[in-house]
């Protein structure tokens, strides 16, 4: 794996100058290693290349697959020192760790965008062009399914059944999510008209990049913030946020937490429930901007 020396040089400094116990140095380097896996698999070459983006959306990944408060802080923490430390050894200019607080790591009230911030989102791309009818087939399926942004650059063309307007999303906790209309004819128009314009031969994936291979995380990520900018959304989007108003939006209209669980690939029934207390705070500030006597 590229970046094992800048990696192993970490180790020694912990161990050598930092002197921290055998317990504290195996967290840390567990932390790290398991960031180096997400990034070189997302795609990527060296780490020090590694950019802000890259950090934050590795967070959210932990976050996204119930990882707890207390273990993102930590990761955040270990994260910072190593970029620090190869900043100190010359290696980068500046960490992409330095402006990450561990406060903005831990678990807040999930933010979530409204339904007409949504349509303007998917409105963007210009469909008159492979990529944008490519891009409105990815946020269409992203927004309809609410699967992380890792299980969307992970599915297959032949995981999804259109006749049936299902897709069965294996990466991770294997589900059939449905999709709704509107979806169904972005991909369908997607794979009739754009994707073979773009896809190189043998290549599975459904959704692919401008070189023919399968979209990386931080691929969509960029393609994300520039329709948002477009669309003015103010929100620092990210892909999570699509997966937090799929789930709220479900439940503001009427969906059970244990289907809303099913699809969203939760172990567990308080990883869901954090939707509803969201919801609950959208009402009391309805009611307290719109009762006479609130």
């Amino acid at each position: 794996m590229l970046g094992n020396s800048y990696i192993e040089q970490y180790r020694s400094y912990l161990t050598d100058e930092r002197k921290m116990s055998a317990n504290t140095i195996a967290s840390y380097m567990r932390d790290i290693n398991q960031f180096a896996v997400f990034y070189i698999n997302g795609g990527n070459a060296d780490l020090i290349e590694v950019t802000e983006g890259d950090v934050r959306l590795f967070l959210e990944w932990l976050e996204s697959n119930g990882r707890s408060p207390a273990t993102v802080s930590r990761c955040t923490a270990s994260l910072k020192l190593f970029f620090a430390r190869m900043q100190c050894e010359g290696h980068i200019q500046c960490s992409p760790a330095a402006c990450v607080s561990k406060s903005s790591a831990t678990k807040k009230p999930p933010k979530v965008l409204t339904g007409e911030e949504i349509d303007k989102l998917i409105e963007q791309p210009d469909t008159s062009d492979v990529k944008g009818i490519r891009d409105k087939a990815m946020l269409e399926t992203l927004y309809a399914t609410g699967i992380r942004v890792s299980e969307l650059v992970a599915l297959d063309e032949t995981d999804v059944n259109l006749s049936t307007g299902l897709i069965t999303c294996r990466n991770g906790k294997e589900r059939v999510i449905p999709i709704y209309d509107a979806a169904v004819k972005a991909i369908r128009i997607y794979l009739s008209t754009a994707r073979a314009q773009l896809v190189s031969p043998d290549e599975t994936a459904l959704f692919v990049n401008t070189s023919g291979r399968r979209m990386s995380r931080q691929g969509f990520w960029k393609i994300l913030k520039g329709y948002a900018e477009d669309a003015n959304i103010s929100d620092d989007i990210t892909p999570l946020m699509l997966r937090h108003s799929f789930a709220a939006h479900l439940l503001e209209n009427g969906a059970d937490l244990r289907s809303l669980q099913e699809m969203l690939g939760h172990a567990d029934i308080s990883s869901t429930q954090v939707y509803a207390r969201v919801i609950k705070k959208s009402l009391k500030d309805v009611y307290k901007k719109a009762h006479p006597k609130a």
